[in-house]
């Protein structure tokens, strides 16, 4: 499953699980998670309205992060790479940005390479997620 600006997963598991799945396999590709913003939880606070559970992550791998940043400084704007978690249908689904689509805003063909290799990354995490009995 894919949208124009990422790619997904559908999972036969409980959020909570998808969400620690992700983190995890974030993780074995070299990806941290800078940011957790609990959407339900924001929008309950602030609005006063129900939500279903979703969860956007900021992930960073460093070593991509830095030569992105050394080819254009103000890349830093389409950084760190998304990643939502959120219940469907008795399940959960996570979702990824595809970073070669968000670097292309920029139009630097210094940036190609990075948004390649960190696209290879981001595809091995839906994969896993994909081979882990889901």
């Amino acid at each position: 499953m894919s949208t124009a600006y990422g790619f997904s997963k559908k999972l036969d598991v409980t959020f909570e699980q998808s969400l620690e799945k992700a983190t995890a396999a974030l993780k074995e590709q070299g990806f941290g998670v800078l940011t957790e913003i609990d959407v339900q939880a924001t929008l309950k606070e602030k609005l006063g309205v129900d939500f279903r559970r979703y969860v956007i992550l900021g992930a960073c791998n460093p070593p991509l992060a830095h030569q992105a940043l050394s080819a254009e400084l103000e890349i830093g704007l389409l950084l760190p790479c998304n990643v939502i978690v959120y219940e469907e249908d008795g399940g959960s689904v996570v979702s990824i940005q595809d970073p070669v689509d968000m670097l292309a805003v920029a139009k630097n063909p210094d940036l190609t390479e990075v948004g390649e290799i960190a696209r290879g990354h981001l595809e091995r995490v839906i994969e896993a997620l994909s081979t882990e009995g889901t």
